[in-house]
């Protein structure tokens, strides 16, 4: 019996007492994890799948320990133009083994009833509501992505929580920062990204650079 579900923002297919790498989970070593977005399950011949995800079905894990991936080197140049940048990255990971695959309450997808035509025209009467508009930083902003570990949607995602200077970036706390991107894809560790702010804020640039040298994708080593 195996599964296909989503874990961490991927899609893995899993069995029982397999081990699996995902993207760093906050959950400590030794603890339990249920995933319940599970979108397809095998069982020999009978095959469930999810529309999109399957109803009463969970694969539950157990958190075996944190660990960080392979060192990726990123270099980036232009030609003829003495541009040159390497930065380094080790992802953050979590191990987990697969104990168990759970498929009680799990239906099969029925085929949705054609609804009546009034009842169509209705929902498409219906006024949709205006969605509310990002908050828009005041004042000139500085370039957040000049902190190890912030890319282009991140500075984008923080600007819109009106934060876009390097002293409001330094007065934030890493947790508030990783709530404020948690809808940004990827595992983002945000410990080290105040301190790099009020360096950058205070004008620090060599004393920033020369612990960048020393950070990995904006964590410490």
């Amino acid at each position: 019996m195996y599964a296909i579900v989503e874990m961490a923002g991927q899609q893995f297919k899993v069995a029982k007492d397999q081990k699996v790498y995902v993207h760093r989970l906050q959950v400590e070593e030794g603890k339990k994890v249920t995933f319940d977005n599970v979108l397809l399950l095998s069982d020999g011949s009978n095959v469930t799948i999810g529309a999109p995800a399957i109803d009463g079905a969970a694969v539950e894990a157990k958190v075996v320990k944190h660990l960080r991936g392979d060192k990726v080197i990123v270099f980036h140049k232009k030609r003829r133009k003495g541009y040159r940048k390497k930065n380094g990255h080790r992802q953050s990971l979590t191990e987990i083994v697969i104990e168990s695959i759970i498929s009680n309450g799990a239906k099969k997808a029925e085929t949705k009833k054609a609804e009546p035509k009034a009842k169509k025209e209705e929902a498409k009467a219906a006024p949709v509501a205006a969605k509310p508009k990002a908050k828009k930083a005041t004042g000139k902003g500085d370039d957040l992505k000049k902190v190890e570990g912030i890319g282009p949607k991140i500075a984008e995602t923080l600007n819109a929580a009106g934060i876009s200077t390097f002293a409001e970036l330094a007065k934030t706390d890493s947790v508030k920062i990783s709530e404020i991107i948690a809808d940004v894809r990827g595992n983002h560790v945000t410990d080290t990204w105040p301190k790099q702010a009020q360096l950058a804020a205070d004008g620090k640039w060599d004393e920033l650079q020369k612990w960048q040298d020393e950070l990995d994708g904006g964590v410490a080593k």
